[in-house]
Parts: structure tokens; sequence; C-alpha cells
């Protein structure tokens, strides 16, 4: 059983079926999974995309990309939902962190204990 805030059951993802330029990928709605054990499931307030998303979707990772894939694996947001085994976060809280085994060789979600603002930078 798992502690939760009502996640919504699909999202936006940017996603890339085939290597090659920005033109390869594409916005699609795909299901938002439970947090398993160990697990936290963050509604998304900001991610990042950067380089290394740009080498990965032109196919030039030094490490083996299995596609489909979906971009961008810096993020912060809230925690909306936890699963067993989970400490220390509970729904509602602000994090930030990776989202993608295989980049760093492990997940991550951080307490945001400053958070600043949700708000985008002014222009």
């Amino acid at each position: 059983m798992f502690t939760t805030m009502l996640p919504p059951s699909s999202t936006d993802a940017a996603r890339v079926h085939r290597f090659g330029g920005p033109e390869v990928i594409v916005i699609e709605e795909v299901p938002v999974p439970l947090p398993g054990p160990g697990e936290v499931l963050v509604r998304v307030a900001a991610a990042g995309v950067g380089p290394w998303d740009a080498w990965i979707r032109a196919g030039k990772s030094v490490l083996p990309q299995p596609l489909p894939l979906t971009l961008g694996s810096d993020l912060a947001g809230a925690v909306v939902a936890v699963g067993p085994e989970v400490t220390g976060l509970a729904p509602g809280a602000a994090v930030f962190g990776v989202a993608n085994r295989r980049f760093t060789g492990a997940q991550g979600t951080c307490p945001a204990t400053r958070m600043l603002s949700w708000s985008p930078c002014a222009a």
C-alpha cells in the first residue's frame, strides 16, 4: 500500500522512438506509474533537458539507450505518492532529483529545503 495525494493516471512526456535530430522528439501521453518499494512519485514542476539529452536523442550516447526513451531526467517538484519502505518523504514534500538510473547508476530525490519560488524567472 502507498500513501498518495491522488496522482493523475497519465501525463505528457517528450519521447524518442528513433535516433536523429530534434524532429524525432514527440510529445506523448504516457501512463503515470505507481511507486514501488523505496520509490516516490513526483509531480514535476520543472524538468531539465540539456546537452546530454541531445547526444542521446542523436544516438551518440556512450551508454546504450533502449527505445523508446523519455528525455529530461533532472527535475524539481512535489511528492504525490510514496511507496513502501520510504522514510523521510511524504506527499506534499518539495523535492529535486534525477529520474533515470541509466545516467547515474541510481535514482535520487532529495528534499528541497529552500525552494525560492515555483514561478518562472523574469524575462
